[in-house]
């Protein structure tokens, strides 16, 4: 690609072999705008005939890819003079709270009043290209502007007709158009990846440890034959609630001395260990709050309760976090930590915390939680099959990120 500016009339980015400038026009004189239609009331339309009008609403537009290619719903055919017939190679796009979003119709149906039809009659458009154009971040930025001088945040056909379009022409259209299709595989690719481990990762930990008061679990592996002992988890670890020293502000300080202040925010989005934090705290605060080292776990105690982490640092906890510190070494810390997430603590947890005045977990109630306890041999095989799992999931997980950055990025630099 040769890179190119000229007075927002060329892209910032672009494939050899285009140099012309691009043509600004109206949307609405390109292409016929119309809002989809809702018969009313819709339940008396409704029907189970396979003969009737695929029934179009925001629900069947696909998480993944661009293309509509089946309803929930059908329609009866005398709907139809009371909302907005699509053909296949129509687009619609979304004018609600979640507006802007573009689709390619697949399938010949009729569209919700949550839809705008876009129908490039005079094919001004290829129509993969013009997918993208729609929901690229420069029409995206004139949508907002336009609905915000609205009294609701939605989309209507005058104000997307008015939108400034940038138009190449057809054959840079039609590489533009192949170039972000084929990175939106990628995308699917891993996002699909992705989603299968993440249902693999939440079986292994439903079937690698025993419920329903069973001491063996449902899957293990070869070698380990024993039954697991089955304690309450206070009576194998120490658990205690984090603190705050207040008022916070007079603690927190910039020296790089200072004791590191471990906090919710300071989770890492990806992974099990906690490496960092965004603040530190004066020493003085240290009595007021818990000191945790490298190697102890943190279980979140608030409304996302029940997620835990490993210290790979030394410093002092927020009262959103319960300390667990494994002072027998009854465990593999690795095994600990995942246990301590899987389904069956997790449904422990709500239980107990269903019965308090708030949905929080204190000590006594992740103390009473009963935990199943195989040899550390065992503890150990587990903690590393499931690590591997982690590793996989955040390895798809960060191509995802960079995936749709690059996305995002090439929209913003392949669009004038």
């Amino acid at each position: 690609m040769a890179e190119q500016h000229e007075k927002a009339l060329v892209p910032q980015i672009r494939f050899t072999g285009f140099t012309d400038p691009w043509e600004q026009r109206k949307l609405g004189e390109l292409v016929e705008i119309e809002r989809g239609g809702s018969p009313r009331p819709i339940e008396q339309y409704i029907t189970d005939d396979p003969c009737g009008l695929n029934w179009v609403k925001i629900g069947d537009a696909p998480e993944l890819g661009r293309y509509i290619t089946k309803t929930a719903e059908k329609i009866k055919p005398e709907g139809l003079s009371k909302t907005r017939q699509v053909y296949p190679g129509d687009l619609v796009l979304s004018n609600s709270m979640s507006f802007g979003r573009p689709y390619i119709m697949a399938i010949k149906g009729c569209v919700h009043d949550g839809w705008l039809l876009i129908r490039d009659a005079q094919k001004h458009f290829d129509p993969i290209f013009l997918c993208h154009m729609l929901g690229a971040p420069q029409m995206l930025n004139q949508y907002r502007m336009f609905a915000a001088g609205s009294t609701v945040n939605n989309l209507n056909k005058e104000l997307v007709g008015n939108a400034i379009v940038s138009l190449p022409s057809k054959n840079e259209q039609h590489e533009i158009g192949i170039a972000l299709d084929r990175l939106d595989s990628l995308i699917t690719l891993h996002q699909r990846k992705y989603d299968k481990l993440c249902v693999l990762k939440k079986s292994m930990l439903d079937k690698m440890f025993p419920k329903g008061g069973s001491l063996y679990p449902e899957i293990r592996f070869a070698g380990f034959t024993d039954p697991w002992e089955q304690r309450k988890l206070g009576e194998l670890v120490e658990i205690e609630r984090g603190g705050s020293p207040r008022p916070i502000e007079q603690y927190i300080t910039d020296d790089p001395c200072g004791l590191n202040w471990v906090k919710i925010g300071d989770a890492p989005e990806l992974g099990r260990y906690i490496t960092k934090t965004a603040e530190k705290i004066k020493p003085e605060g240290l009595s007021k709050t818990r000191q945790v080292y490298p190697g102890d776990l943190v279980l979140s105690n608030s409304m996302s309760f029940g997620r835990p982490y490993i210290m790979a640092i030394k410093g002092c906890v927020h009262d959103g976090w319960l300390l667990i510190r494994d002072a027998q070494k009854h465990f593999d810390p690795i095994f600990l930590c995942h246990m301590l997430g899987a389904p069956q603590m997790l449904n422990q947890y709500r239980m107990f915390a269903a019965g308090s005045t708030v949905n929080n977990l204190n000590k006594e109630l992740v103390g009473n939680a009963i935990v199943s306890l195989p040899s550390k041999n065992e503890q150990h095989e587990i903690g590393i099959a499931l690590d591997r799992l982690d590793s996989l999931i955040t390895l798809h997980q960060r191509k995802l990120e960079l995936l749709r950055n690059i996305k995002k990025s090439m929209l913003d630099k392949m669009f004038v």
